[in-house]
């Protein structure tokens, strides 16, 4: 294809999973956006880690696109 470069793939896994690996130091300082779900946004790309954090332990609920339509973002959250 036309315009994507080799190794985008890993470069955007590699940038989520450092994102949520953040939430090790970070995990409780961002504001609840749904819920009782904290949201974290990711560096590099429109994506959203929404988050619960449960006496010391960060668990993330849902990697969400931020490009997908608010109502079904929180139709999706209020499922996970």
């Amino acid at each position: 294809m036309i315009g994507i470069s080799r190794g985008l793939g890993t470069y955007f896994l590699d940038t989520l999973y450092s994102d949520i690996d953040s939430l090790r130091i970070l995990g409780g300082i961002h504001r609840k956006a749904y819920k009782n779900l904290h949201r974290a946004l990711s560096k590099r790309f429109p994506f959203a880690i929404y988050y619960t954090v449960e006496s010391a332990t960060v668990r993330v609920r849902s990697v969400v696109d931020c490009r997908r339509n608010p109502s079904w973002i929180r139709q999706h959250l209020g499922n996970a």
